[in-house]
């Protein structure tokens, strides 16, 4: 499952040498409810090499202002502090698992 980050704990979230992949999501959002349990899988099948998360914009201005996040959702890849990729919209699974295994 997934890590739930908030605007207080995503700095700590963030101080790993790992891939750190954030799902930017909403209750309300339809294509945020088919990427949900992708982020969940990729959590799982990665647990011991990335760290991933999700962030409820409804509640986290300051991480959602942080990266611009404007759209939902919209899959952060994070590494060292830097965004080194990102992902609009939903997609399939397999696009998720090229962009962790191009960046783990």
């Amino acid at each position: 499952m997934a890590l739930q980050i908030t605007d207080t704990t995503l700095d700590n979230v963030l101080k790993t040498d790992k891939l750190v992949v954030i799902d930017f999501w909403a209750e309300w959002c339809g294509p945020c409810k088919m990427v949900g349990p992708i982020i969940d899988e990729i959590s799982e099948k990665y647990k011991d090499q990335v760290v991933v998360g999700k962030i409820d914009v409804d509640n986290n201005d300051g991480a959602t202002s942080k990266y611009g996040i404007r759209n939902i959702p919209t899959v952060l890849f994070i590494k060292n502090g830097e965004v080194v990729d990102k992902l609009v919209g939903a997609a399939g699974k397999n696009v998720f698992v090229e962009k962790v295994e191009k960046l783990k």
